[in-house]
């Protein structure tokens, strides 16, 4: 990949599909719920039946607006919807509504960075439409089906500029975007729904020519790796192409997740005209200043802002930062753990530490994201309270912690039923040293002549008499004390 690299550029543009976080349809009241009975969450308006008229759902503009506005996003006053034809079982009417030439917003950018450099990449527009159905291959019947609970579903259509270099490049912007989105609020981008679904276009041109090559685009992408590998695929493939001395066809190509290939699906020079035309039931859209600065001024706080809130408010380091608000429901959990466990910087970073560490270990353990898991931010709380107090100590705390993770159990519960809590009792300790001391005299005698390490062999002896239950500092102590003698 190196040696391509060092002869072509790639250019990468991607197309990005995001679904708006609204409870109904675009231009119906049929419910967005994922994962309903096939064509249960059907109306005349979103199967085409004849006479039916949508009507705008004006959240759906609203959360448009939002994410415009989180992009730099220069938002059209007057908008327009249009047809867009082309024949698929999964599409009812026998034409989608998009919008073409009057989108929602141009002109915007993201701030990305990629192997460490800071890159600002362009964007040409986001437009609202509707999503198709779903047709389902099952071999049921030796025939397919078609599912039409998505029909109608609403879509933020992002174009970007062709202003990526690198397969690097294109997952740190969809990341990115990814981001955006889910903290405005305009959609919860949950690739496994469909939620977030990416068209990459690809093209490779020798370094220093000004002039874009041909592009191929590629479809089915529904994970950053995929997106990562489908690229990093594209390019070897066109570069030998080009090394050969051959063409590369203007093409839509598949992403094959089992093989690690593309492979061509359509040529673009026989793709469909899709005869766009101004949708005729529906009225142009106005945006005015005034509801654009309303949403504005409830816009929530963006990653970006928070990362530095977190740095100047909690004093925690920037890399603790950056890691607590990837996830705004990590960034949530963090705000709301230190807020009950105490508001010092001290507190702050033991939160912070805790979460990066244990926490996100068992996140990807579990393959679940924190919102799936039944902790809580009390719980949390209660458990480091409960190491500070010294009831338990912070070995043993981890032990409490996976279980708390497993079974949503609150820390106190579990230590009192497996009989966690922590000896601390002086004269319990010291007896049960001064047994360890006499069962092991040449161990003894061994560290009295200066073999300091035997002391780890005396405080696992404690330990072990214990079942982790000593209280470490006050084991040391004590050993000290006998072993000197």
């Amino acid at each position: 990949m190196k040696a391509i690299l060092e002869k072509y550029e790639p250019v990468i543009g991607l197309e990005v599909h995001l679904q708006v976080l609204v409870a109904s349809k675009i231009f119906c009241g049929c419910s967005t719920l994922f994962g309903q009975e096939p064509n249960t969450q059907v109306c005349p308006v979103c199967l085409g039946l004849p006479g039916s008229l949508p009507v705008l759902n004006r959240d759906v503009v609203a959360q448009g607006i939002k994410l415009a506005l989180a992009t730099h996003c220069q938002i059209a006053s007057l908008g327009r919807f249009a047809r867009k034809h082309y024949f698929y079982p999964d599409l009812p009417k026998g034409y989608q509504i998009s919008m073409f030439e009057l989108p929602l917003a141009e002109h915007g950018f993201l701030d990305i960075v990629a192997n460490g450099i800071p890159k600002k990449i362009g964007m040409t527009r986001i437009h609202m439409e509707e999503d198709a159905g779903k047709n389902l291959h099952d071999g049921q019947g030796g025939g397919s089906q078609v599912d039409l609970n998505r029909a109608g579903v609403p879509l933020l259509e992002v174009v970007s500029e062709p202003d990526m270099r690198t397969p690097e490049e294109a997952v740190a912007y969809l990341k990115k975007l990814r981001e955006i989105a889910v903290y405005a609020g305009a959609s919860d981008c949950d690739m496994e729904k469909g939620n977030l679904r990416c068209d990459a276009n690809i093209s490779l041109r020798p370094r220093g020519q000004e002039k874009f090559g041909t592009r191929a685009e590629i479809k089915n992408m529904n994970s950053f790796r995929f997106v990562q590998k489908a690229l990093e695929y594209e390019i070897e493939r066109q570069a030998e192409i080009l090394d050969a001395g051959k063409h590369v066809v203007l093409e839509t190509r598949l992403w094959d997740t089992k093989l690690g290939a593309t492979f061509s699906m359509r040529s673009k020079e026989e793709a469909h005209d899709y005869r766009y035309f101004p949708e005729p039931d529906l009225v142009p859209l106005k945006i005015s200043a005034e509801w654009i600065d309303e949403i504005k001024n409830k816009m929530p706080e963006m990653a970006d802002a928070k990362r530095i809130r977190f740095i100047q408010h909690y004093l925690i380091p920037e890399y603790d930062a950056i890691i607590l608000t990837a996830s705004k429901s990590l960034a949530d959990f963090f705000e709301k753990t230190v807020a009950m466990y105490g508001q010092t910087a001290e507190k702050a970073k033991i939160v912070s530490n805790w979460m990066m560490g244990d926490l996100l270990r068992m996140l990807k353990n579990e393959n679940k994201e924190i919102e799936e898991i039944p902790l809580h931010p009390h719980d949390l709380s209660a458990l480091l309270t409960m190491i500070d107090n010294e009831t338990i100590s912070g070995k043993i705390a981890k032990t409490v912690f996976e279980e708390m993770v497993l079974s949503g159990k609150s820390p106190e519960n579990i230590v009192h039923e497996k009989g966690l809590t922590q000896v601390g009792d002086l004269s319990a300790l010291e007896k049960m040293i001064d047994t360890i001391v006499a069962d092991n005299p040449k161990e003894v005698a061994g560290f009295r002549e200066g073999k300091v390490k035997l002391m780890g062999f005396f405080v696992g002896e404690v330990m072990k008499a214990t079942q982790g239950k000593a209280h470490p500092g006050k084991v040391n102590a004590l050993l000290t004390q006998k072993l000197s003698g």
